[in-house]
């Protein structure tokens, strides 16, 4: 064997040892090539011979340049602090609602987690988020959650139901309605439908003819029919109350036919 093929043998990585021969037969034996960090890579083959990594980075260990523990080669975000899951870019959360991106069916529109990011519908636009509109389609004030205010029942229209009752006609000494009355019950019940939260009495008197208690009896039983026609027509029956006073309320001399003809009425009366 040559000089050459010895001082090649002895620079192999592979070669354990090798026989020289110089006149006589010399084992000559080269050392197993170092690797300080255990990666499998040679020392001298190893661009990080101190610190453990793979073949494929020449020994070295894969950077991972913002700290997040998803190496560079895997991070989307390399420059940026990021989530394992996310391949190491950072979670967005674009509208700042506290729900990110992925999950926000809203993500330019802050809104609430439990609507999925979006904000809560006021389809009316009163001020009254839908999820707490009683009447999310009409508008109406937050002190009735949602639903208009009922209308007040003021003194002019109260005189103007009074006015109307006054004129119910009945058969004399029944308690049933004239025809000739059915327009005035209508106007009535037009009245009572525009205070929908309302209540009122339906109140009967007679005027003193007769006794005491066929009077009583007759102004109840008046009272109950117009109530009557008034549930018939529409009117929630919860709203309305049927009583009768007899000769007791005149709001006229009983002596003259006049002043007993204005006692003999009905009165329609806002319960307050």
């Amino acid at each position: 064997m040559g000089s050459g093929s010895v001082m090649t043998l002895l620079l192999s990585d592979n070669s354990k040892a090798a026989d020289v021969y110089a006149g006589l037969k010399i084992p000559v034996y080269q050392g197993k090539p170092k690797d300080r960090d255990g990666d499998g890579i040679v020392n001298r083959k190893d661009d990080c011979p101190d610190e453990f990594g793979p073949i494929e980075n020449n020994g070295c260990p894969w950077p991972d340049t913002d700290g997040d523990k998803v190496i560079d080669k895997e991070d989307k975000c390399s420059e940026e602090a990021g989530e394992v899951l996310n391949d190491g870019c950072p979670l967005v959360d674009s509208d700042g609602d506290d729900v990110l991106d992925e999950d926000d069916k809203c993500p330019n529109q802050p809104g609430a987690a439990e609507n999925q990011g979006c904000p809560w519908p006021d389809t009316d636009g009163d001020g009254v988020l839908d999820k707490n509109d009683q009447c999310p389609n009409e508008m109406g004030t937050v002190a009735n959650n949602g639903c208009p205010e009922a209308p007040e029942v003021t003194e002019e229209v109260q005189k103007q139901l009074n006015d109307y009752a006054k004129t119910i006609l009945f058969n004399s000494g029944k308690a049933s309605i004239k025809a000739e009355s059915t327009s005035v019950l209508v106007d009535i019940m037009s009245i009572l439908k525009e205070y929908p939260e309302a209540k009122f009495t339906v109140e009967g008197h007679t005027d003193s003819v007769g006794s005491k208690a066929t009077n009583q009896k007759l102004s109840e039983s008046r009272a109950i029919s117009v109530k009557d026609f008034l549930i018939e027509k529409g009117i929630d029956s919860s709203r309305l109350t049927a009583i009768g006073h007899g000769e007791d309320k005149p709001i006229a001399s009983n002596m003259y036919k006049d002043g007993r003809a204005q006692n003999r009425r009905v009165e329609i009366n806002l319960v307050k």
